[in-house]
Formats: C-alpha cells, structure tokens, sequence
C-alpha cells in the first residue's frame, strides 16, 4: 500500500533549519501502514533534507559549516545567468540531496535516539514550501 501527503510551511530562508520529525512521524501513526519506508522529499532545488541532532549548537555549526565550503559572497556562474544571487543555495542543496527514506516498524519511525529529520532552506530569502511524504507497507 502506498500513502502520500504534504507538509507545507514558511521559511525565513539563509540556512533555516525546520525539524520535521514530529509531522513525520504524525503521518505514519494516522495511516494505515503499520511497517514499511517512509520517504521525505523537496521538491526544490535550493533546499534540503537530512538528518541531525536538532540542538542549539548543531543549529548553529550547519549554517556555518556550509558557509565555509560554499560561501554566500562568492561569484558563481549561476548568479551572473539568473540574477538571484542564490548560486551557492542550489550547490549546498545538491550537496545534501532533495531526500531521505527510513524504515519503520509498527508505526514507529526508526530514527537513532539523537536522530530527527530536518529541512534545511537554503535560499536568500523567505518561502512557502512544500515536502512530499509518501509512506510505502504493509497495512496492519
């Protein structure tokens, strides 16, 4: 059996970091499915998603990891072409990837203890965004 649903939410963009385990696994507790994959997916080419330990000081390590090996003020090709200023958005998002597939087991997500799962905005400015769930299983 396979499900589909989507989040929507607003980001300020500049390396916002959104956790979105909760919705997640929200989703996989109200379907039908009691085992199987689940996979999280954005379909945008200046955002991410992974996993982290969503706590302050990773909160802010990421952004600046990213800063140092792809830098906002940098002059990329993408930015004389387009204009938008966000070449380095695109390069941090392909980096990552657009998604993520985990199992789970009697609807219960299976995610280390320090484990949740983040969208990561990589954008220059704020947005309303979308991820796409599909869970895939086994009814129980």
């Amino acid at each position: 059996m396979i499900k589909s649903a989507e989040i929507e939410f607003e980001t300020h963009g500049d390396g916002d970091i959104i956790d979105l385990t909760g919705k997640v696994a929200s989703l996989i507790e109200n379907s039908d499915i009691r085992s199987g994959i689940i996979t999280v997916f954005t379909p945008s080419a200046t955002s991410a998603i992974t996993t982290i330990e969503y706590e302050p000081g990773l909160l802010q390590d990421l952004p600046e990891f990213f800063e140092e090996i792809i830098p906002s003020n940098f002059s990329y090709k993408h930015d004389r072409t387009w204009h938008d200023g966000n070449g380095y958005a695109h390069l941090r998002a392909a980096l990552i990837g657009p998604d993520i597939t985990i199992p789970f087991n009697e609807k219960i997500i299976s995610l280390g203890t320090w484990q949740q799962i983040v969208f990561l905005d990589f954008d220059n400015r704020p947005r309303k965004r979308k991820v796409i769930v599909q869970i895939i299983g086994e009814q129980g």
